[in-house]
Parts: structure tokens; C-alpha cells; sequence
């Protein structure tokens, strides 16, 4: 066996794919911010590509098992970052939501995002190092503290949607861990039983975008304006679609910021059935990639690690693409790769960047 990496082991199939992702994320930007003030945005998005292009080599060169042995470290860092976003003088609020960091160069910096994959690598590292073939039920109370404490401080600033995100992660890790049926059912249980009082000490909005989607016809001019407007937006999009910036719905305003969390209504209306489903194809080869990188890692820890990468993404899709249809709830979950915003963008590429790292040492000793 070989005890070198080489960048003939990229993998550069999942690459492409992710790129031309990128790129139909792009043009999407620049229709639907056509005649916005956020006309432009699509160049902007262009340099965070570019950006989390070179974070991806950079971190597919870092050897994933000296960021594990240092996860303790990150993961610390990752509770400060959290902590510092809450405090007036350094968090930036906006939108009633205190979740940035401004750096300079007028750069905003989003910490719950990268915290997804801090809380990937530090549950790959726990769930490794476990002797026993299926985790007690002290490691799962451990697991979920550790899942516990960053998901609590972003709830409180607040942000429903990327507290959630963490949620797959957590799960994923204890299903690969081992957890008894047992204490799965236990935990269920619990959830269920705690959902109610949790749910009462959401913030007003919250419950309304949680609520607001079962029946939205109640207050279509309020609470299910957005979800009533993208589902709107995807129908009138046909089979064909609209055609390229002739979006009634995304150029007239109607569908609300379609350069982010509504960007495949703004898609779907444009391309319609065709290429909504095309979409959704790239997304889907995307994923198998990611699997079959899981089921060639070296180790353990690796796979745990692609998977808890696999878990957040198909979360992402699954409720940005239900939210768009009228699905889900409005919940302000980003579409991977598609939707404007550097902090997603970056973590996502940072991601793949590990799972990049874990594919070339495949081979070494």
C-alpha cells in the first residue's frame, strides 16, 4: 500500500458535480436579484465559491486524524464563538436574530455554521473510541451534552433553523454508535413528551412558522405569506418553467428573499418540473459520492465522519426543498451550495474538504 496522498485520489467526480451545483446556484442569485437592491449578489457568491474552493484543498492536506486529536481544542473554541455571538459588543444583530460576527473588510461571520462540522468531528472521535460494541446509555447522556450545549446557545440567539441542523448530526452519530432499541425508544419517548413544553417557550414567530404551514390559507397575507407565495412560484413554473429571469413571482417581488431560503421556488418557477428535478438528480449523485467515500474510509472515524457530513446535507435539502413546496415549515434552512450566503457555503465546502481528506488517505497505512 501507499503511504502518501495524492490529489489523483480527489475526488474529483463529487467535485464536478458540486460545481455545477455552484454554478446553477449562481445564476439563480443574479435573476432573482435582478431588479433588487442585492443586484450583484451572484459576484459576491462567486468569491465565496472561489473562497471555499481553496479552504477545500487547504483542509484536504490536513491529516483529518491530527484535527481529531486536537478536537477538544476546536470544540472549546467552537462553545466561545457561540458565547461571544450573545454578547452586544461583538455580536451583530439583525432581523431581531443575534447569530453574526463582523469581521473586517465589512465580512460577517455566522459561527453556528462551522460549528456543524466541529460537532461532526468531535462526535466521529467519541463514537470511535468506544470499546464496547454498543454505546451505554452514559454514552449516550454524554453524547447528547455534547450536542446539547452549542444547540442551546443557538437557540437562545435565536435560531431555530440551525439548531435543528444539528439535530441529524447527533442522531446519525448515535445510530452509527450503536444505541440499543431500547434507549431509542426511551429517547423518543422523552423527545415526544418534552416536545410540548419546548414548544411553548419558542418566541411567537417561531411557533407561527412552525404552525403557520399546516394551514396557511388561515392568514395568507401574514404568516403564510411566504409559504403561500413559494408554493405559488413553483406551480407557476409548469413543466418548462418561465424561462430565465421571466419569473413572474421572483422578478415582481412577490416571492420573499429568493436568493436565499426560497431559491429553488425561484428555480422551480423559472425552469420548472424539468429543472427542479435535474436539480434534485446532482444533489442525489452528490450524495452517493459522499456514501461511497463513507463505505471506502480508512477507519472508523472517518465513516462516522462523511456520514454526520451526509446527515446535515440530505436535513438541509430535505426541508429546503419541503419548505419551498409547502411541505415543511419556514424554518430559514439554507440550500446547500445553492443559496446566497458565505458562512453556508463555507462550511460546506469545509466539509467536503474533510470528506476529501479522508478519501486520499484511503490507501496509507
Amino acid at each position: 500500500m501507499r503511504r502518501y496522498v495524492s490529489f489523483r485520489d480527489f475526488d474529483w467526480v463529487l467535485l464536478t458535480f458540486v460545481l455545477l451545483i455552484c454554478l446553477i446556484g449562481v445564476a439563480q442569485i443574479y435573476s432573482a436579484t435582478l431588479h433588487t437592491k442585492f443586484a450583484g449578489a451572484h459576484i459576491k457568491q462567486l468569491y465565496w465559491i472561489i473562497g471555499g474552493l481553496a479552504l477545500m484543498f487547504l483542509i484536504s492536506l490536513v491529516n483529518y486524524e491530527a484535527l481529531l486529536d486536537r478536537i477538544h481544542w476546536l470544540y472549546g473554541f467552537a462553545i466561545i464563538s457561540l458565547a461571544l455571538v450573545l454578547t452586544p459588543r461583538i455580536g451583530q444583530m439583525y432581523l431581531g436574530a443575534r447569530r453574526w460576527i463582523k469581521l473586517p473588510l465589512g465580512v460577517h461571520f455566522q459561527p453556528s455554521e462551522w460549528v456543524k462540522l466541529i460537532l461532526i468531528l468531535v462526535l466521529a472521535k467519541y463514537f470511535s473510541e468506544l470499546r464496547q460494541r454498543g454505546a451505554s446509555l452514559g454514552d449516550l447522556l454524554k453524547a447528547g451534552l455534547i450536542g446539547g450545549i452549542p444547540t442551546l446557545m443557538v437557540l437562545v440567539q435565536p435560531d431555530l433553523g440551525t439548531a435543528l441542523t444539528y439535530t441529524p448530526i447527533v442522531i446519525m452519530a448515535l445510530f452509527l454508535g450503536g444505541i440499543q432499541a431500547r434507549h431509542a425508544i426511551a429517547l423518543l419517548l422523552i423527545g415526544g413528551i418534552l416536545a410540548v413544553p419546548a414548544f411553548r417557550h419558542l418566541k411567537p414567530y417561531q411557533r407561527d412558522r412552525l404552525t403557520s404551514f399546516l394551514h396557511p390559507d388561515a392568514d395568507s397575507l401574514g404568516r403564510g405569506y411566504q409559504g403561500e407565495q413559494s408554493k405559488i412560484a413553483v406551480g407557476a413554473g409548469s413543466i418548462w418553467g418561465k424561462g430565465f429571469t421571466k419569473g413572474s413571482q421572483t422578478q415582481n417581488s412577490f416571492l420573499p428573499i429568493p436568493q436565499t431560503d426560497f431559491i429553488f421556488a425561484a428555480l422551480g418557477e423559472e425552469q420548472g418540473f424539468v429543472g427542479a428535478m435535474g436539480l434534485l438528480l446532482l444533489y442525489f449523485v452528490v450524495l452517493m459520492r459522499l456514501l461511497h467515500n463513507a463505505q471506502t474510509a480508512p477507519d472508523r472515524a472517518g465513516t462516522l465522519i462523511v456520514m454526520g457530513v451526509i446527515a446535515v446535507l440530505s436535513f438541509h435539502i430535505l426541508v429546503n426543498v419541503g419548505m419551498a413546496v409547502g411541505f415543511m415549515p419556514v424554518t430559514g434552512i439554507p440550500l446547500p451550495l445553492m443559496s446566497y450566503g458565505g458562512s453556508s457555503l463555507l462550511f460546506t465546502f469545509l466539509a467536503l474538504g474533510i470528506v476529501m481528506n479522508i478519501r486520499m488517505r484511503r490507501f496509507v497505512n
